[in-house]
Order: structure tokens, then C-alpha cells, then sequence
């Protein structure tokens, strides 16, 4: 069962003033009856342990204890049965003046059944099962998915929390004209020749290295082409420099592939001997500059003595791994996070672009957890915001939950501010003197309005027959509704 906010609300109010209490001693009585239990058997156990408390060898606990027993015993015999949920009883001192004994009770009709039976004294009273009941049963799963980003949280209740957060290493997207080199770039022909990249032309053999065999072999250039870029990276090891574009990709000595902007200085590249040799400087100037690129049968090939790779389509490629590499990561974690949690009622998925449609079809999910995807939503959005945002887009699947309801009458009271004021009213005064003329239909309450005043206010909402709304602060409209003045109010008639 899902509490809804006034549920959750009266409850956490009545634990709250139950906590404050603390006794002397072991003075403090709570009993919990179980739904269909004989109200009668409580009471004639109570009787005896008053029997009991005779033997508590301090006076102040003992009377404290059999005043409380007694206190307790009147108030169940006010019930003919045990209530459909069963019942929670306290009773002790709630004076915080020594020596001025103030034994009060206090009961709850749970709105979940109790299944336990207890009786204790304590120097508090045991208030666990009654907080497992506001814990939400309930939760949707949250998963946000992009190349660069993946996002894991919960929907409880009007709660949504992150709670991981996954980055890639996908290179962002080539631009037009792919990877490039200065024209100025000297290029390692097959033929023991060094040529400027501009005049290499397509079918000319090229040095390329065979990483499999481990050897510079002969390759043949497919293709060739100019372009304008408006970035260069100048890239020093030992005398030699190689100027290129951001996106231009490059081996290090391992044979990863990076482009120019994730190069850092020290890391080590593939010279024309086949030997690793240090980066020792980079720098990068922001000036348009005429580049040329080139295709090679290879797909690598020797750029002002270092290992670099041929055109932006390899790059492509490499994005298209590292992206499946990602997903995979995503899938793990979810997998891992999901999996096994019986209390998920499903999973909302969303993300930018086809991103999520990929993930989701690809079959990166585990079938069990591929089964729980309610709904997959276009985001605009990763990160925090795409959370929200996926659980805003999600209503029609969250129709019945707690976070949509409340937004919903929120929203539904700020268009009725707009375009029929007349029928509804905000601030305490205002509302205070709506519910004076039983003209309050549906009263909202922020979660954030003081305790006490918002017991007052909801007390005689219901002495009038008027609906009772609570409002958390886990939406923006709620927010909005504490910024109001906590309170506001639909009406069954206007007032002056």
C-alpha cells in the first residue's frame, strides 16, 4: 500500500510528538495490536502487568508506570473492537516539570495493517513499526541514458534521487571535414620521399604501421581532401612538432587512440622507428586555418614522424566503440542497482536524441530488467534535471502517484488564480476566513508550514467537511505553494 501526503503527514506529526518524549526511567508504555486481534486480551494483560509494576522498586517509575497501565486500560475499553488495521497505544509523563506529573495516552488507527503484537516499557516509546509504514513501498526506477552520460536514480513517493552517475570517454562529434593536418604536415612516402600532406595525391603509397606484425609496411592512399578548422594543436616531441586539428586521432605507445584535445603532456606516442617518445609540450591557438585530410588502405600513417590515423570515418568508429563500451558500463550498473528489488514497480527510461531507443533495442539490458521498462521518453536533458524531467514527461505512467497529484492540484490552483481568482484564495488570514464562512472546498497544506497551525487548519477543514490536501516540497509547484504563504485554498463560493 502507497500512503498519499495527508496519510504520510498525520503520521509523521503523531511519531514526531511521540519522540520528544523521554522518561526518567523505564516509565514509558507502548502496546501495538494486530488487526483482528481480541481487544479484551490486551486489556486484562495490561491489568496484570499493573500487578507486575508493584515490584518496580523506584516510586516515581512505579506510580508513573500503573498510572500510565490505568490511563491506557480506559481508553481501549472506548473500543467495542479492535480497529480493521489494529491499534497503537502510548501512554506516560509528558510533563517536562519535575515533580508535576502530566500522564496523558495517545492512539493511532495505522493507515497499514500491524502485524506485530507487543507490549514495553521504556525511556521511549517504540515508534519502528509505526516508521516503517511511512517508508514507500513502492519505487520506480529512473534511468537517463546519452553517449556522453548515464544517469541511475528512484522515484519514491515525491522523492527523486540520483543515485549514480556514469561518464564516458566517447570523443564528441567530428565536424565537417573530419580529422585534419596543417598542410605544412610532412607525410612519410613508401618510397623513402617525405611530401607536405597538401601534395599527396589519391593513389600514392604511404609508410603505415602494421600493429599486428609490429613493422611499418606500404599503404595506398584512397582519398584526400581539404577543409577549413578554426583550432590548431601544436603537439612537440623531441625537434619535431605536428600541427593538427582537435579531432585529429593519434597512438599512443600501447596503441590507444586518442584525439588531439585528450593528449597531455608526458604521455607517450609512436615514432617512425617504432619507439615510444614523449610529448614535452602542447599548445593550442585559436586561428582558422585550410587543413588536409587523407584516407589510407591502413587506416594509419606516418605525420611529421608519429603514428597518426587516417580520416575521420576511423574516428567514427572509434566513437561507435567506445559508445557500446558505455552503454555496456550503463547496463551493468543498472543491472546491478535494479535486479532483484521487489518493491521496483518499473523502470522509466529516457534520454536526448535515439540515444535510449539504441541502448534500449541493442540489448545491452538484462531481459528481466528490459521487461520492467514502462515508458522510454525523449529528454532534453542528462543529469538532475533529465531525472525531473523524465518524470515529468512519465505521467501518464505515474497518473496514480503521489509526486503527480501533487502537482497537478497545484498547478490546477495557479490557473484558477490566473483566470477565476474569485474561487480560490492564499496566505493564512485569507484562508483562515474562508474556513470561518465554510467556504473552503479543498484546503492545501505545505509541508513546510508550522505543525501545530497546520494541525489547526486541517482540524477544521475536516469539522467542515472539506477536503484536505497535503503538499511536500518535493516539486516545484510545491515550492511554489510555500512561497504563497504555505496555505491556500480551492472555494465553493466566492468571498468578499
Amino acid at each position: 500500500m502507497v500512503l498519499d501526503m495527508k496519510q504520510r503527514h498525520k503520521l509523521k506529526r503523531f511519531i514526531r510528538n511521540l519522540e520528544k518524549i523521554r522518561g526518567r526511567h523505564t516509565e514509558l508504555v507502548s502496546v501495538y495490536i494486530p488487526k483482528g486481534y481480541d481487544i479484551n486480551k490486551i486489556i486484562n494483560h495490561l491489568m496484570q502487568e499493573q500487578g507486575t509494576a508493584e515490584n518496580i522498586k523506584d516510586k516515581t517509575t512505579r506510580t508513573h508506570v500503573i498510572d500510565s497501565l490505568e490511563r491506557m486500560i480506559r481508553h481501549l475499553r472506548l473500543y467495542k473492537q479492535t480497529p480493521e488495521h489494529g491499534l497503537a497505544v502510548f501512554a506516560g509523563d509528558a510533563s517536562d516539570k519535575e515533580g508535576k506529573p502530566n500522564i496523558q495516552v495517545w492512539s493511532i488507527e495505522p493507515p497499514e495493517p500491524i502485524n506485530i503484537r507487543l507490549y514495553r516499557c521504556d525511556q521511549s516509546f517504540v515508534l519502528d513499526p509505526l516508521k516503517e509504514m511511512m517508508d514507500v513501498k513502492e519505487v520506480y526506477g529512473l534511468l537517463v541514458v546519452d553517449r556522453r552520460e548515464g544517469n541511475i536514480g528512484y522515484l519514491k513517493g515525491t522523492s527523486i534521487q540520483e543515485v549514480l552517475k556514469l561518464t564516458s570517454g566517447v570523443p564528441g562529434k567530428t565536424r565537417a571535414g573530419g580529422q585534419c593536418l596543417h598542410p605544412d604536415t610532412i607525410i612519410s612516402m613508401a618510397d623513402g620521399q617525405y611530401v607536405s600532406v597538401v601534395d599527396v595525391q589519391e593513389g600514392d603509397e604511404v609508410v603505415s604501421y602494421n600493429f599486428n606484425l609490429k613493422k611499418f609496411v606500404t599503404s595506398k592512399v584512397k582519398k584526400v581532401w581539404t577543409t577549413k578548422k578554426d583550432k590548431v594543436y601544436s603537439i612537440t616531441v623531441g625537434d619535431s612538432t605536428l600541427n593538427c586539428s582537435a579531432d585529429h586521432v593519434i597512438f599512443l605507445e600501447d596503441g590507444t587512440e586518442l584525439p588531439a584535445e585528450k593528449l597531455r603532456e608526458g604521455m607517450m606516442l609512436i615514432d617512425e622507428s617504432g619507439a615510444p617518445v614523449k610529448i614535452t609540450k602542447i599548445i593550442v591557438e585559436d586561428k582558422v586555418v585550410e587543413m588536409v585530410d587523407m584516407e589510407v588502405e591502413m587506416q594509419n600513417f606516418l605525420a611529421d614522424g608519429l603514428v597518426v590515423h587516417n580520416s575521420a570515418q576511423r574516428f567514427a568508429r572509434l566513437r561507435q566503440e567506445a559508445a557500446k563500451e558505455f552503454f555496456k558500463r550503463i547496463a551493468d550498473a543498472a543491472q546491478k542497482e535494479f535486479l532483484g528489488k521487489k518493491e521496483l514497480k518499473g523502470i522509466l527510461l529516457g534520454g536526448p536524441g535515439p540515444t535510449k531507443e539504441i541502448f534500449y533495442e541493442s540489448g545491452y539490458l538484462n531481459n528481466e530488467l528490459k521487461e520492467k521498462i514502462l515508458t522510454i521518453q525523449d529528454l532534453s536533458y542528462t543529469g538532475e534535471f533529465g531525472l525531473r524531467e523524465l518524470v515529468e514527461k512519465s505521467r501518464d505512467v505515474l497518473a496514480k502517484e503521489a509526486i503527480t497529484e501533487e502537482r497537478e492540484i497545484v498547478e490546477k490552483f495557479l490557473a484558477k488564480l490566473a483566470k477565476d481568482s474569485n474561487m480560490v484564495t492564499y496566505g493564512k488570514k485569507q484562508v483562515e476566513q474562508a474556513l470561518e464562512l465554510n467556504a473552503v472546498d479543498t484546503l492545501l497544506i505545505s509541508e513546510a508550514l508550522d505543525e501545530d497551525y497546520a494541525e489547526k487548519l486541517e482540524e477544521k477543514a475536516d469539522s467542515l467537511g472539506a477536503e484536505v490536501k497535503i503538499i511536500s516540497l518535493d516539486t516545484a509547484q510545491g515550492v511554489q505553494l510555500k512561497d504563497l504563504g504555505g496555505v491556500a485554498a480551492f472555494l465553493r463560493y466566492p468571498i468578499e
